[in-house]
């Protein structure tokens, strides 16, 4: 079995007396169920799982129910297994955008108190943000998202304890050892051509053989199309087109969302994709980064929504449609093949896996800037250059941004393929995987007493 870090979210979550009912969201394919299946099993005698996309395609049980009442006469239709109590008794609705009124049920249900409840969605992200009803103080949401490196290393037997001497590494600000580096440098390319999709990671860690983990990965790129075209037949065209233009986009000097190349239209901006972009965040299966011209802690308070990158949600299904089953460009750093977007990419998972909220810099006199990083305990911005190639100290943006007093600076990274870590006056030069340590989960740091 995979490791997944929120399996401890969700287990501490089953384990307390909870006054919300927690909602795990995230795109399809990334493990939501199986993960809280497994947790289900371990704390409940009883776990009813109803996955509602099947029901909604066969004999529609839920499809009319509006009360609590409806709902648990549906659900002795559905199963006879003997239930017992909220003690002992989980209900677990999964895919539950399929019907959008049990969302906003889930108050009811949890007020009842007869069951536990647990739900999840792939295209959940969707649905709550178009309904008015979704009762959002009655709901705990979990974002989920596809293995990150680390959990990826685990699955490939780098252990633990090694994974914290990494971290010391980062935190002492010193070198890797050549050997360990080595290895690590090793996966991390593999992560880039296998990705973090749960399937595609079994079946690379059962067979080596790219061909069977390229068809995976195919497929759940066709699904993310059926889904579009299910979620909207209007707009499903240029979902499509917005998607399969992400990677060309990164190749693009300013890496931004080109509009007019959507459709073939001059004129077009931002305000003519809203849907199409909303829909592509909110489902899980693109991640935004939002520009930002004027820096000031938090980031939030400054972003400029209309110019915005969008990446996959996951580097294996990038270095898919770059590269198809030829794995050379990646795994041969003499290919001469830039492989920029797709470190990028990389890191931007392992940001957003770390609950980090991305946005980038982009000044029109000062240049650009890959990542910007809330640091929470120095109250300042980070900027964050990611480099592919052997020339990663030529940063010219970074050097003025770090150099600039308005901004507050105390230190930027950039991020490449040396294992040696070097501080050269506000600039810190780290290997690439570090992008692990740059994390605000509020579950990976102890409590806060005021």
């Amino acid at each position: 079995m995979l490791y997944r870090k929120i399996e401890k979210e969700i287990s501490d979550y089953l384990q307390r007396e909870g006054d919300k009912v927690l909602v795990v969201t995230g795109a399809r394919q990334i493990g939501k169920s199986f993960i809280i299946r497994h947790s289900a099993h371990k704390y409940y005698k009883n776990v009813v799982e109803i996955n509602l996309i099947e029901d909604s395609e066969g004999p529609r049980v839920f499809d009319s129910v509006k009360t609590t009442e409806d709902f648990y006469f549906a659900l002795s239709a559905y199963t006879s297994q003997k239930l017992g109590d909220a003690s002992d008794t989980l209900i677990f609705l999964d895919e539950i955008q399929e019907y959008p009124q049990l969302l906003t049920l889930l108050k009811f249900l949890r007020e009842g108190g007869r069951y536990r409840y647990v739900a999840s969605g792939s295209l959940l992200g969707v649905t709550l943000k178009k309904s008015s009803s979704v009762p959002l103080g009655s709901i705990d949401i979990m974002n989920m998202y596809p293995l990150d490196f680390e959990e990826f290393l685990m699955a490939n037997d780098f252990g633990k304890d090694a994974i914290d001497g990494l971290r010391k590494c980062f935190e002492e600000r010193r070198s890797v050892p050549e050997g360990i580096h080595a290895r690590v440098m090793d996966l991390y390319k593999r992560y880039l051509l296998v990705g973090g999709l749960p399937e595609a990671v079994n079946k690379f860690l059962e067979t080596r053989d790219l061909n069977q983990v390229r068809a995976i990965q195919e497929t759940i790129m066709e699904l993310y199309k059926i889904d579009a075209a299910k979620y909207d037949n209007k707009h499903s065209l240029k979902i499509g087109r917005l998607y399969n233009l992400i990677p060309s986009n990164m190749e693009n000097k300013k890496k931004r969302v080109v509009f007019k190349d959507i459709e073939n239209k001059l004129g077009k901006r931002s305000s003519d994709y809203e849907e199409e972009i909303e829909y592509l965040i909110s489902s899980g299966i693109a991640l935004s980064v939002s520009a930002i011209s004027n820096p000031r802690f938090p980031l939030a308070e400054t972003e400029h929504k209309a110019l915005i990158k969008l990446y996959l949600n996951d580097p294996g299904l990038l270095t898919a449609m770059l590269y198809r089953s030829n794995p050379m460009p990646v795994l041969n750093t003499e290919s001469g093949i830039n492989l920029g977007s797709v470190y990028e990419t990389a890191v931007a998972c392992q940001l957003a896996a770390n609950d980090n909220h991305l946005f980038y810099y982009d000044n029109r006199t000062r240049g650009e800037v890959d990542f910007l990083y809330d640091d929470f305990d120095s109250l300042s911005v980070v900027p964050l250059e990611v480099k592919s190639g052997k020339d990663y100290k030529r940063h010219v943006a970074v050097s003025r941004f770090v150099s600039n007093e308005e901004y507050g600076i105390k230190e930027g990274f950039v991020l490449s393929n040396s294992g040696v870590v070097e501080k050269l006056g506000k600039i810190t030069y780290v290997p690439v995987y570090f992008s692990l340590f740059f994390d605000n989960r509020l579950s990976s740091k102890g409590p806060v007493l005021i």
